[in-house]
């Protein structure tokens, strides 16, 4: 059984003293929650303050033993915002995520199709591309400590979210070509939805049996809808 995950990527949100406020009062909705792993992935200055009240990792440049003189147990790789902007490749994805594994950071990876590719029916061909070549090369050991995020690109920041339907599809292909690179591994690897995940819509989401948390943004940044989240029944 895979122990559900809730990460919150805060972006580019959050002052200092804003973060520690904010996971301060988590803390307290959150103390009685023991069946759920929670993540917050501050933005990088924020990560030494908040490494004396929760673990986190960020999506951005740095080198990976900053991250863990920090206090960072994570890190994203490979977020959609990354490949658009900054020019991540599946083979730099590649790269970060044995260089996160070597030092050990356990790495949140992201993939996932843009509205275009959606729209022209390839879809499973860049996921799969995106997972075999992101995460190819790795032992037995460091398959089974991967998260992945199946975050649809047309679904980020835009108010849209893939149906639960068309969300489970998605991820149990993700876990099917996982299993033909690394076999058992699949079976524990933790695959989270990103995609305007919210309140009102995570616990269908979390009904599907693929689907073993999310990877959320907006709905991350206040205490009361993280904790819906984070508490979330299916």
């Amino acid at each position: 059984m895979r122990k559900p995950l809730m990460a919150g990527n805060w972006k580019m949100n959050k002052t200092i003293p804003e973060a520690v406020a904010m996971v301060k009062e988590l803390k307290g909705k959150i103390a009685d929650v023991k069946d759920v792993d929670v993540l917050i992935c501050p933005t990088f200055t924020a990560i030494s303050a908040l490494a004396n009240e929760a673990k986190g990792a960020f999506t951005g440049e740095i080198a990976p033993n900053m991250l863990v003189d920090a206090g960072c147990t994570y890190v994203i790789i490979g977020h959609s915002e990354r490949r658009q902007y900054f020019g991540e490749t599946n083979e730099t994805v590649n790269k970060k995520v044995k260089a996160a594994l070597a030092i050990g950071l356990i790495p949140v990876v992201c993939v996932g199709e843009t509205l275009q590719e959606r729209e022209s029916d390839v879809t499973f061909k860049v996921i799969e591309s995106q997972v075999r070549e992101g995460l190819k090369d790795l032992s037995k050991e460091e398959a089974e400590k991967i998260v992945i995020a199946y975050e649809p690109v047309w679904a980020i920041g835009t108010g849209k979210t893939a149906t639960p339907d068309q969300a489970q599809e998605v991820h149990a292909f993700i876990r099917k070509v996982y299993s033909e690179m690394y076999c058992d591994a699949a079976d524990k690897v933790r695959i989270l939805y990103g995609g305007s995940v919210k309140p009102e819509n995570v616990s269908e989401l979390m009904k599907k049996e693929d689907i073993d948390g999310g990877l959320v943004g907006g709905a991350s940044l206040k205490a009361d809808s993280f904790e819906a989240l984070v508490k979330f029944s299916k």
